[in-house]
């Protein structure tokens, strides 16, 4: 099989004032631990069409290399889930990855995608 290739994502700037609902700050949490706790490039997490929230780290071996958010919305299909509510993202990248953007439109066009630094604090929001 042929590796697939998508382009970063610009991550629009977040409003001064923009403030995630307590569930999508659950996502930013979930998704920082995940990062911290194996020193991981990115960490993620999403939530499911009900409620359920699936964390995970960037995986870099050498026969397998996994995005974060790619391994989140992973765990999400493999455990039922046919839509997600919304995704987050810590990473010190200035761009959201192509894969793991994908991989969320592939269970939802219209899911926020958080985009966070690794103290938390929201870079943007990607809604395309």
């Amino acid at each position: 099989m042929p590796e697939q290739i998508f382009d970063a994502s610009p991550v629009p700037s977040a409003d001064g004032g923009a403030v995630l609902s307590a569930e999508d700050a659950k996502l930013v949490t979930l998704a920082r631990s995940s990062r911290a706790r194996v020193g991981a490039v990115d960490g993620a997490a999403v939530r499911d069409q009900d409620g359920r929230t699936y964390a995970a780290a960037s995986v870099a071996l050498p026969s397998l290399t996994v995005t974060a958010l790619q391994l989140a919305v992973a765990q999400a299909a493999s455990s039922g889930a046919t839509r997600l509510e919304a995704a987050a993202v810590v990473t010190e990248a200035s761009t959201l990855d192509g894969a793991g953007h994908a991989a969320v439109r592939d269970l939802s066009t219209d899911a926020p995608i958080h985009v966070a630094g690794p103290d938390g604090s929201l870079l943007g929001t990607v809604t395309a």
